[in-house]
Order: structure tokens, then sequence, then C-alpha cells
């Protein structure tokens, strides 16, 4: 077996930045050095270890390929170390993630086979699963996961997300083999080289992020790099194209209820169960706590298990915005101990180019600033943060769902009615009280929601983009997803677009890209494949509830008594931020230059963006949303592309940014 090893001995965990290349015709070995450099830049998401190995295939005739990794010491640190063999060697593992379960697995693993464990950790469950049951175990992982194993006695590779799209795996195929990474940067330098004139940019999907406000999966903004997706799973051998497949799809069964009591005992036991088992950790363990009942309902059923649990929110002095003072009333109720942070405009003008950075694509999500100093300040005291994520779109919990409700009247009705009432809608001028509803009331849900972000309009993006391409609309993204749900009701059909669009293109993006940033770990006790299953039967009346504004009814109706009765029927805010303020004020010279010095102005109409924002300080309109995801691409692209503007990352190798990798072509 061909190998050669650079190890930095240190703590161990199955938290990491993974990197791996497996070679088309065998001669990984020349490759080595290079992805050794590219691991660099993955520095932050494991600082504990670094480790580099050539693999070759059972004859030893062939180097395969390379593992790399960077590790955070979570659990198992005295061992676990990766690339992680089993079965004599036959197989090696690279694993960035946790499996809750590994305890439980692990047990049926020698109770049924006999298997053997070297190590304490959940990684090694997972190549013996892989071993004894296939492809069959990714069904029984309880847990977030993205993992990568090389098989030298097939020389086949294997690799999977899991079930909702938390841990990140992005890959490239050159002529070269196949690359496959945690973040997009430690990909540019294979992927670079093939592309001139726009460095590879997709405009497609830059178009979709002006409407959507993030990529969505499994596109990047660079041609070429894509992600394997949520729920699926890729195999690969030399000679041959990469395969991927879904393994796990999320399905949605609203039924009656005649026992509601018994469903609410049901969906908090089955929370309190996924908290006991994401606490499973052999370093501390805190929580992210907002006004909200999400990270409350957390927060208090982590209690339970760890009664001196730290907590960590954020806020600012503007009026309205804050948080600290709810969260600071929910941490004296449930007597645990919160660590506010306070952030201004500066910071987050120091932050931006940072944040972005961290984030491979732009999102254009305000909240990620708030989380970015959150992270930052919970990982000074733990490494390891539990948080709320998911909660909205298994219980119901966005407000854009009652739309459905609300226009029942009119979408109920016959199809020539609806037709007649079109035309009527169109007839009305703009502005005039009751367009908007007939509108929004005859246009079939497929057509009138993609999401819950909704930046720029079709008409709004002919006059923001330099190309724009009338073909390229978000049906793209959305037809396919509404064709796995037709049997569901509308309200439950919304749900189901996110699960596939808001949540893993911009709520999973920014917890675990800014949360790695500071090298800590985010766990999300509500994206638990068992909670999914117990919100996957509520019915619409106990989601939205027809006479009450209530959102995730039947969800804070099984937390009385767990989270304080301030908090039960709180509505969201999730960290609001106040661009719109700062925008008018001291951040409306930062955001002038910025689109003047980003070098987009081939792609965006920056004069036209820099009417939008001047018309927003000016209060004629509220354009800060628009001009965030105008300027969120632009530093973006100052980074990435035109290289005018240096983040300030000081592991980073910057040479990484600039310099393609002779001879590595897409194919």
């Amino acid at each position: 077996m061909l190998r050669r090893s650079l190890w930095t001995r240190g703590k161990m965990s199955t938290m990491c930045g993974l990197l791996a290349f497996f070679s088309a015709n065998g001669n990984a070995a020349a490759h080595r050095d290079h992805i050794a450099g590219a691991l660099e830049c993955l520095h932050h998401r494991g600082p504990d270890e670094t480790g580099v190995e050539v693999v070759g295939d059972a004859s030893g005739r062939y180097a395969d390929g390379v593992f790399a990794h960077k590790r955070l010491a979570i659990i198992d640190v005295a061992s676990s170390q990766e690339p992680l063999s089993y079965a004599g060697g036959r197989y090696l593992l690279t694993f960035n993630g946790e499996i809750y379960n590994y305890i439980e697995l692990r047990e049926e693993l020698i109770r049924q086979y006999g298997a053997q464990f070297a190590t304490a950790g959940d990684g090694e469950v997972i190549v013996a699963g892989y071993h004894y049951w296939g492809e069959q175990v990714l069904t029984r992982l309880r847990g977030m996961f993205a993992f990568v194993i090389w098989d030298r006695q097939e020389r086949r590779a294997f690799g999977a997300r899991d079930n909702f799209g938390i841990k990140p795996l992005h890959y490239l195929e050159t002529a070269d083999g196949l690359y496959l990474a945690s973040e997009k940067k430690a990909l540019l330098p294979f992927a670079q080289s093939a592309y001139a004139g726009d460095a590879g940019i997709d405009t497609a999907n830059l178009s979709h992020y002006l409407t959507l406000q993030y990529v969505p999966e499994p596109g990047t903004l660079h041609r070429g790099i894509n992600r394997i997706g949520s729920g699926e799973y890729f195999s690969w051998s030399p000679g041959g194209r990469l395969d991927v497949r879904r393994w796990y799809r999320p399905v949605f069964r609203p039924a009656p209820v005649s026992d509601e009591q018994r469903l609410y005992h049901e969906i908090r036991e089955t929370l309190r169960e996924s908290v006991r088992m994401h606490m499973r950790s052999d370093v501390p363990v805190g929580s992210f706590l907002s006004s909200g009942i999400d990270s409350t309902a957390v927060v208090a059923l982590a209690r339970e298990f760890n009664p001196n649990i730290l907590t960590f929110t954020v806020g600012y002095d503007v009026p309205g915005y804050s948080e600290i003072d709810v969260a600071q009333d929910s941490a004296r109720h449930l007597d645990v101990t919160t660590i506010p942070t306070k952030i201004g405009p500066q910071d987050m003008i120091d932050a931006l180019p940072k944040i972005i950075w961290h984030l491979d694509d732009p999102v254009a999500d305000p909240a990620l600033v708030p989380l970015y100093f959150v992270a930052k300040k919970a990982a000074e005291h733990v490494t390891v943060v539990l948080s709320g994520e998911g909660a909205d779109e298994f219980f119901g919990g966005y407000t854009i769902y009652r739309e459905p409700l609300s226009l029942g009247s009119v979408n109920g009705l016959p199809g020539g009615v609806q037709k007649g009432l079109r035309a009527v809608s169109k007839a009305i001028p703009q502005g005039v009280k009751g367009k908007s509803f007939l509108e929004r009331g005859t246009t079939p849900i497929e057509q009138r929601y993609y999401g819950n972000a909704r930046m720029f309009t079709e008409e709004e993006k002919q006059h923001l983009l330099r190309r724009y391409d009338p073909s390229v609309r978000y049906t793209d993204v959305t037809a396919p997803i509404y064709a796995e749900c037709t049997e569901l009701d509308d309200v439950t059909k919304m749900q189901y677009v996110d699960l596939y669009t808001w949540l893993r293109g911009d709520i999973l993006v920014k917890a675990d890209r800014i949360s790695m940033a500071h090298s800590l770990e985010v766990r999300v006790p509500f994206l638990d494949k068992e909670v999914f299953d117990v919100a996957a039967t509520i019915p619409v009346d106990l989601k939205l509830p027809p006479r009450s504004e209530a959102t995730k009814y039947a969800m804070r109706q099984a937390l009385q008594g767990v989270v304080p009765p301030a908090i039960v029927n709180r509505k969201k805010l999730g960290f609001p931020t106040p661009t719109r303020v700062w925008l008018r004020g001291e951040m409306y010279e930062w955001a002038r230059w910025v689109l003047s010095n980003s070098g987009a102005g081939d792609l965006i109409d920056l004069q036209y963006a820099m009417r939008l924002l001047d018309e927003h300080k000016r209060e004629e309109a509220d354009h800060s949303r628009k001009v965030w995801t105008v300027l969120i691409f632009c530093v973006w692209h100052a980074i990435f592309v035109a290289k005018t503007l240096d983040p300030g990352i000081q592991r980073n190798q910057s040479a990484l940014l600039t310099k393609p990798v002779v001879g590595s072509m897409v194919r």
C-alpha cells in the first residue's frame, strides 16, 4: 500500500474540514502537495490536527487518492485519527459531523456481526456500518454528516450528506479526477484554470441569488463546482463519472388527530430525547439563546441534562432590534447564565469581508452578522453550541405559511371565476387595496411561492443584471420540488419547498460556515429525523389554527410548562439586524464605497444599485434588503473574482485564490 503521511499530533474529533482527491489515472501522489496547500484555507474548521495522506489500491500499483483534513476536538479526543482505516485497511474514511446514536449502532454491530472497533469514536461506526450494511448504513445514522469512504479493494469512492444538509460537501470533476471538500474555496485552485473571462461565474445562479438571497443547491457561483445535495450519496471509480443519488426524502403525512394531548406529549418527549442525544460530547456544550421559543426550548431541555449550561445572545443599541433583555429574562426564569454581546455598525463593516470569505458564496441574510459575533463569543467559552434551526420548517413557524389560509376564499373558487378575478386585478391600479389579494389568490402556489426570501423581481433584474436571461426563472429551482409533493395541501407544500430551498440554502449554510469560522460546532436538535417523523404528521389546523395568529401551534402547546410562559406565544425575531437603519446613516458611505470598488460592473448595473441606496437614504422607499443583497455580492466579487479586497484571514494562503493549478481542466 502506497502511503505518505504528515501529521500534527493533537486532540481528535469527528468535526473537521475535509479535502479529498481521487485520481482518474492512479497518479494521486503527484497531487499531494497541491492538496496539502489547499487544505490550509480550511484550518478554521479544525485547528487541533492536520492530516494529509496518499492512499493506494489493494495491489499497491496505483496511488488512487489523497485524504486531507483539519480536525476539531469533540468526541474520542485521544484516538479516531483520520483517514480512519477499517477491515484490515480495506476502507479509509474521512468524516465531518457527529453521529449521535453511534453508541447504539456500535453495540448493534458488535451484537449482530461481532464487529471489532479500534476507537471509541463515531466515525468508525460509519465505516463499520458500511462494511456490513452497505449503502443502507445511511438510513441508520442519526446525526449531521458529510463523509467520504475509499474502498481499496473495489477502487471505489462512496460518500454522503445527512438527511437535511446540515454539513456541506462540494465537488469538482476534472480530467485529473474527482475533488471533494467541505468548503468551495478549497476547490478553487483546481477549477480556476478551466475558465477565462468572468472567472467561471455561473450567471444563472447569480440570477437565482438575486431572487432568493442565496445560491440554491446543487450549484455554486463558480461553474464546475457543485454540491452533493441534502440526503444524497455518491459513488465514483477511476475511469467513470460521478454518480449522485438520493437516499432520503422527507415525507410529510399530515393526518387528523383524535388525541391532541397525546400528540403534544410525543412532540415534547421526542424533542427532549433529541436534545439529550445532541449533548453527547467530551467537551463543554453551550447554547444560543434568542427571544423566541425555538432556542429557549432547546436551552430549557438541555438544562435538564446540564443545569450549568452556558447560553449566548446578541443585540444592538437600536430600539426594537435587540433580544438581549428578553433572553436574559428567559435565562433567569430557567436559572442559567447568559452571556450577551452587543455590536454596532462599525463592527458589521469590519467583519463582513471575513464573514463572506467564510461563506464561499454570498448569502444576503443580515442575521449572518449577529450570528458571527455570538458564535465568536461562544467559542471563548465552549466548543459546541446548540441552536434552534429547523423548528419553523418542521412545525410551520413562518407567518407566510398563513397565506394559503387567508387566500382560501379566492383560490378555492372554480377556475373560470378565478380567471375573471385575475383580469379584474390587472385593471386595478398599483397600490389600490385588493389588487395584491386578487393577484395572489388567483395564482397557483407553484407560481406564487418560491421560499422565504423574495428579493428582486424579474422586472427589477432586467435593470440590475448586465446580461439578463429571461429563460432563467425561480421555477427552475422550485418546479422539481413541487413535483414531489403534489398530494399535499398548500401550507405543507410551502414547508416542503423550504426544506429544499430556504433551509439548506440560507439557514444551514450560515449555521455551518459562521460557527466553523470560529472553530465552533453548532448542533441543531430540531433537525433530527425522529423529530421530523413526529412533526410530519401534524395537520394544518394544529400548525396554524384558523382562528388564531399563532404559528407552530402544536409545538407551542407541547412546550407549555417547559419554556417560560412569556415565550410560549412570543413572535419570532431570530437575531434581527438594523441594516435598514444603518444603511441610512452610519453604513451609507461604506455602502457607496463597496459599490464603487467591487469591480462587479460587468455583471451588475452598479448605478442602478446606487439609485436604490440613495432612495433608501432619502426614505423614499425601504430598499434595505435589496441593497444589502447587492452589497453582499459586491463584497464577494471583490474577494473571490476581482481580488481587490483582502478579507484578513490570517491562516489563509492568499495564493490559493489567485493561482490555478496547471493542468486541471473541468470535463
